[in-house]
């Protein structure tokens, strides 16, 4: 037991590798909060979060002037109850997409101290359900990319031993993503994993029309075919098609995932450490998936998201996208198209501080004691 004495932080601006375009958007930058937490036996956590190129400020300025001075004196291994009391503290802007990212950054780095003191990894101190995880890739199916790119990143996925692809849709007929998608099927054959994602770019009839379109490719999952406040609307499309309906990376609380349970809403939950406002709450929604028999995918953050999916009997696959590499001394494990947790003790990402602290947005970092 000791006591949280000093929290650093500062921000990384990273440039996605490949262009990164969907339905709705086209991202270049993505702001990347770390934070440190230190505690009166020496030990130090490291957690982060990030955004898509807006709002990392306004994060970072919330931690700094409201959630950072809160954890001062407090036990760090009281996880549950500090994260309670800090999302009181904010009520005022809870839920929201900018507290819940703040959370995450604390919230990540306090799971991270407790392992390493421990003397655990994520992966075993969060529930040790499985060795291993599948990937599916995501970084070559942008829907900018032309059908022969896609055809060709699908092959080269199966070759790795990757057990599916992820193809963006939302082009301004339907008879174009069939198209494509049509194309990645006749390559890959039956037995490869096809998910599609809309982005949240559709009404609900047109998602209606779409899935049945799509129907006859037999698709892993359609992902975030309307706006993710539209409960009813999933609910009215979750019922019209046999397509699996998976939502997720935009909810930013632990209830809303209640709500779409319940509701019968979605068939695969994509829950997003970050978004949902760290690892506390993130293994409360896929406890909660797995009483529904619903299993849970997450979106993006595979370097972390791989110990939780490793902690849970119902995660089925870790999306991979490469995104922290040139922060960190080692990547994710890979064997055979599976994502492998790592056995240090931590979260098991190997963080190169040198390089965090030269790639440091100019004015950004902040100590707080």
């Amino acid at each position: 037991m000791a006591k949280i004495t000093r929290v650093e932080a500062l921000m990384v601006d990273l440039v996605p590798k490949v262009k990164r375009t969907d339905a709705i958007q086209s991202f270049v930058s993505q702001e990347t909060p770390i934070l440190r937490i230190f505690d009166a036996d020496g030990a130090v956590g490291t957690g982060y979060t990030y955004t898509i190129g807006t709002g990392g400020p306004s994060v970072m300025k919330l931690i700094e002037h409201t959630l950072g001075p809160a954890l001062i004196a407090r036990e760090a291994s009281e996880i549950e109850r500090i994260w309670r009391d800090l999302l009181f503290l904010t009520h005022a802007t809870t839920v929201g997409a900018i507290t819940s990212l703040a959370l995450a950054a604390i919230d990540t780095a306090l799971w991270d101290l407790k392992c390493i003191k421990a003397g655990e990894p994520l992966h075993r101190m969060a529930g040790g359900a499985q060795e291993k995880v599948p990937l599916y890739t995501t970084e070559g199916g942008w829907l900018h990319i032309e059908t022969s790119a896609l055809v060709d990143d699908a092959l080269q996925a199966k070759e790795r031993g990757f057990g599916g692809s992820k193809i963006k849709i939302g082009r301004p007929h339907v008879s174009e993503d069939v198209a494509r998608l049509s194309a990645v099927r006749d390559a890959v054959g039956p037995t490869f994993e096809i998910m599609t994602d809309a982005n949240q770019r559709f009404t609900v009839d047109e998602a209606i029309r779409r899935a049945r379109c799509l129907t006859p490719l037999d698709i892993a999952w359609l992902e975030e075919p309307l706006t993710a406040d539209d409960l009813m609307g999933h609910v009215r499309l979750s019922q019209s098609t046999t397509l699996p309906v998976a939502v997720g990376e935009s909810l930013y609380s632990h209830l809303h995932f209640r709500e779409y349970l319940q509701q019968g809403a979605c068939s695969i939950v994509q829950v997003d450490v970050a978004r949902i406002g760290g690892i506390t709450p993130w293994l409360k929604v896929a406890h909660m998936a797995e009483c529904f028999n619903v299993p849970v995918c997450p979106h993006f953050l595979m370097e972390l998201h791989v110990a939780l999916c490793a902690a849970v009997p119902n995660a089925r696959w870790v999306e991979y996208i490469p995104q922290i590499d040139t922060l960190t001394s080692e990547p994710m494990s890979i064997e055979n198209g599976h994502a492998i947790p790592s056995a240090k003790p931590g979260l098991g990402i190997a963080w190169d501080f040198g390089a965090i602290a030269a790639q440091a947005v100019p004015g950004s970092a902040f100590t707080i004691s």
